[in-house]
Parts: C-alpha cells; structure tokens; sequence
C-alpha cells in the first residue's frame, strides 16, 4: 500500500526530473540558436566556386543557384524552365553530382565546387557528349539540352561503359517535350565509346 509519505517523495523525485529535463532542453535550444547562422532579409555576400574559377556576389538569401548562375554570372547555359524541380532542365554539378539548380539555395553551395554547361568543354574543345549531341542531332527546342547533357556527361564520369538502360536511368529526371529521348541515348552511347 501506498503511503502519503512515499507518494509525496516519488512525486517530488518526479518534478524534479522535469525541471532538470526542461533546463537541459532550454539550453540546447539557446545553443543551437546561437550557432545556427541567419541570413537576410538584405543580400548577403557568397563566395561560389564555379566553373574553377571564384566568383564573389551580393545575393538574397532566397536566391537559387539558377538564378545566381544567370542573372548574378550571366551563365545563361544553365535553364530554368519548370522553376520546381520536375523537369531537370538547371541541372548543374555540385561536387561532381548532377543537381538541380533551380532548388538548390546559392548560399547552401558555397565552399562546394559548382559545374556548368559552360563549364564541360575544355577551352573550344567540346565534351564527347556535346560532340555527340551535335553529330546526332539530339536537341529540338533546346531547352532541355543543358541538363540532359549535363545528366549524360555524369554518367560517363562514373560508368565508362553504360548500358541503353544505363543511359535511360541516368536522364529519367530530364523531361523532353520534343521527345528527342532516342537521340540523347545514341549521342550518350556514342560519346561512352570515344571515351
């Protein structure tokens, strides 16, 4: 049977517990918040590592890459045609793997290295996926063709010797509204076998 005694010194134990668990929480929430770092509302200077080349610039902290890409460095290469994130059109390196720019903040990539369209040729000499777009005439409207070739070239980065399927997987996210999708399969395989 329980005593009053024993009640009151269980439930005092008990509060204590939560004043201390409380406390505890209070100052990691202070932590955190001292250390999290704020940006905005005003334009705030960003370093961007594009291309192998260092580029300061004011942005909005709600400023996407595609946009910092384009209006901030005129590198124009570099679509925005959904502004969602379904079509891939912005697609763009970040550490070596394609992303897509129109959902990616500006100020999350600084310090990562950034890889354009403008930025897959080697001075006037083109990518293999790029000579291979061209010999197989692989675009139409244009619009997808940076992130479609961006997405191809990732392959070939990392499967030296792709498969149709292969290819396939690799521009799943990249939408074609003229449909040129068996062209950039055979300018991708053509570019694997040059390589």
């Amino acid at each position: 049977m329980l005593s009053r005694r024993n009640f009151l010194k269980g439930a005092g134990v008990s509060a204590a517990a939560v004043v201390a668990t409380s406390r505890a929480s209070e100052a990691l929430a202070e932590d955190a918040k001292q250390q999290a770092k704020v940006f905005g509302p005003d334009a705030v200077g960003v370093t961007l590592s594009v291309n192998g080349k260092e580029t300061k610039l004011q942005v909005e902290p709600r400023t996407t890459l595609a946009d910092a890409l384009r209006v901030n460095m005129d590198l124009t290469g570099t679509k925005v045609v959904c502004d969602r994130g379904s079509c891939s059109a912005c697609t763009v390196w970040i550490d070596g793997t394609p992303m897509l720019s129109c959902m990616t903040l500006a100020v999350d990539v600084v310090g990562r290295d950034i890889r354009t369209i403008e930025g897959l040729a080697v001075g006037d000499k083109l990518h293999p996926v790029q000579e291979e777009f061209i010999n197989h005439d692989a675009m139409q409207c244009g619009f997808c063709t940076p992130g479609m070739i961006m997405s191809c070239a990732a392959l070939l980065e990392k499967n030296k010797n792709p498969s149709l399927d292969d290819v396939k997987q690799a521009t799943s996210g990249n939408l074609c509204r003229c449909g040129t999708y068996p062209k950039v399969f055979d300018a991708t395989l053509a570019a694997a076998k040059r390589a």
